[in-house]
């Protein structure tokens, strides 16, 4: 008798669990924009400037990406090195390297305050760093990250008045589908909806001329649509399937598209 009841309790959780897929959004549908509506002075103006980029995984994608954009475009000629070497910002540059530890998202705030604290600081126009989707999991105290990462950057910005510091939204991975899915509901391990809630925390305290909402685009069809599930009265927003093949990293095609965003955010800094 007992287990019948569990069989029809499990059942009928998973309809209610079911019952979440496919719902139409409230917000506004907002498509991808192209690089080609970017004047061509902006992106000079780019390519003039000192960037550093920290980051990971996820962030060698975005510059693969970079990569393939510009051999489709003559005209935006950045110059991309995978350093952290203060003397090679002599010049206009755009720097990239590892920075800090995977699943351990205070390393990666002391790992960019160092850099930037041994002088990079006083070199760059425009720094920042990325988390991983690895950083943010269901055990993740989202409140402490978010404090300890606000607290770097406002002394990094107090610093170095100069320089801008930007932010970047966490990565999200794509959603399980099916009986995979529902488990990872019942036991908590949807770890989207922890990237989610730090997510929320960066836009409420930065201005949004000054994120760039990876998140977002990873989540968002070049139509506008979301790729998103609702859950207790709030959606979840997740990685579109079609831009990864493993789950988590973008392939050539997500790599793609991020990549085009990115550099339309950066030109209109």
């Amino acid at each position: 008798m007992g287990k019948r009841i569990k069989l029809i309790a499990l059942i009928f959780s998973l309809l209610i669990f079911s019952c979440g897929k496919g719902e139409k959004m409230d917000e506004k549908i907002i498509p991808n924009r192209s690089i080609g509506e970017v004047p061509n002075t902006l992106l000079k103006k780019l390519t003039e400037k000192r960037i550093y980029f920290g980051h990971q995984s996820v962030g060698f994608n975005i510059i693969d990406g970079i990569n393939d954009i510009i051999k489709e475009n003559s005209s935006i000629k950045l110059n991309i090195v995978k350093t952290d070497n203060i003397e090679d910002f002599k010049r206009p540059i755009f720097a990239h390297s590892q920075n800090g530890i995977n699943k351990d998202p205070k390393s990666k705030v002391d790992a960019f305050t160092n850099l930037m604290e041994k002088g990079l600081g006083d070199k760059v126009d425009i720094a920042f760093f990325k988390f991983c989707y690895v950083d943010i999991l269901n055990d993740t105290n989202v409140n402490e990250v978010f404090n300890y990462y606000k607290s770097a950057m406002m002394r990094l910005k107090n610093r170095y008045p100069k320089t801008l510091f930007i932010h970047v939204t966490v990565p999200l991975m794509r959603e399980a589908k099916g009986p995979k899915a529902f488990i990872k509901s019942i036991i908590g391990r949807d770890h989207n909806i922890v990237r989610n809630q730090f997510n929320d925390l960066l836009r409420e305290e930065y201005d949004k001329n000054r994120i760039f909402d990876l998140a977002r685009f990873e989540s968002t069809y070049p139509k506008g649509q979301r790729e998103a599930r609702k859950k207790g009265g709030k959606y979840s927003y997740s990685l579109i399937p079609e831009y990864t093949d493993d789950g988590g990293h973008l392939n050539e095609k997500g790599r793609k598209i991020i990549a085009e965003q990115f550099l339309i955010f950066l030109s209109e800094l």
